[in-house]
This record gives structure tokens, C-alpha cells and sequence, in this order.
């Protein structure tokens, strides 16, 4: 009986009770007087399921956009000290570009 996060959150409240009627946990203690939400943690905690979906990144070098970025950090600090506005500007769109494409390699 193994079920995914996503799988039990599309589950009835009636469902999430039956499936803690089977399990000896202490999370899942007073499962018939939990609302949904409280249930779907219960029950996350009692099976050793993770709550939060982990997404990859897949065809780029992560680290590698990441080190770039914080170059482009340095002389980004640089144009705000010598109140260059043009170069500012350049480096916040050229950080962006970066961070976009981490984004659209997420899967």
C-alpha cells in the first residue's frame, strides 16, 4: 500500500479515513475527528511520504547558470557603486535571463 502525496490529496475525506483505519501510527490517532487537511498530514507522516514535490533540472548545468549569475552579481554591486543606471539595468535583465532558463529546464 504505497500512495504518492498527489495521489491522496484527490482522495475523499471518507477514502483518507479508511486508508488510516489500517494503520498503527500515532500520527494517525483520532483520524475519524480530522478534516481533510489535518488527515493528509497525519497520513504523510504515519506512510513516510514527502509533502512537498521535488522538482529536477533537466539539459542545463544548474551550477554552472547559478555561478554565472553571481558573476553577474559582482558587477552588478560594481554599476550600483559607481551609479552607472545602463550597466544596472543590463545586469538585472542578463539575471533574469539566467533565472528564467533554470525555470523553464524545471521539470
Amino acid at each position: 500500500m504505497s500512495f504518492t502525496h498527489a495521489e491522496l490529496k484527490k482522495k475523499t475525506v471518507a477514502e483518507l479515513r479508511e486508508i488510516a483505519k489500517g494503520i498503527e501510527h500515532e500520527a494517525v490517532q483520532g483520524y475519524s475527528q480530522l478534516n481533510k487537511e489535518h488527515l493528509l498530514v497525519a497520513l504523510c507522516k504515519a506512510l513516510n511520504i514527502d509533502m512537498h514535490v521535488h522538482h529536477q533540472v533537466v539539459g542545463l548545468n544548474k551550477a554552472q547558470v547559478k555561478a554565472n549569475i553571481r558573476r553577474i552579481k559582482e558587477k552588478l554591486d560594481a554599476a550600483i557603486a559607481a551609479h552607472d543606471r545602463k550597466q544596472i539595468k543590463f545586469c538585472h535583465r542578463q539575471i533574469h535571463k539566467q533565472k528564467r532558463q533554470i525555470h523553464k529546464a524545471t521539470v
